[in-house]
């Protein structure tokens, strides 16, 4: 999911340099961009997230069973 996540901030840079000839529409789309790099970065943090807790949980169930 974080490769898809990459590869459609990347192909949406790449476009946004191939059209946007306006000040305006670049602006737009680099504001776009940061919304969905920030989007990502966040969905990443929470499965990071997600992972610690879930071997922290494994470590204490192990422990607690011994």
């Amino acid at each position: 999911m974080e490769k898809f996540i990459f590869g459609l901030a990347v192909g949406m840079a790449g476009g946004a340099l191939l059209v946007a000839n306006n000040c305006k529409l670049l602006n737009l789309v680099k504001k776009n961009q940061e919304d969905l790099m920030t989007k990502a970065e966040s969905y990443i943090d929470k499965k990071l997230e997600e992972l610690e807790s879930g071997s922290k949980n494994k470590e204490t169930d192990t422990e607690e069973s011994q």
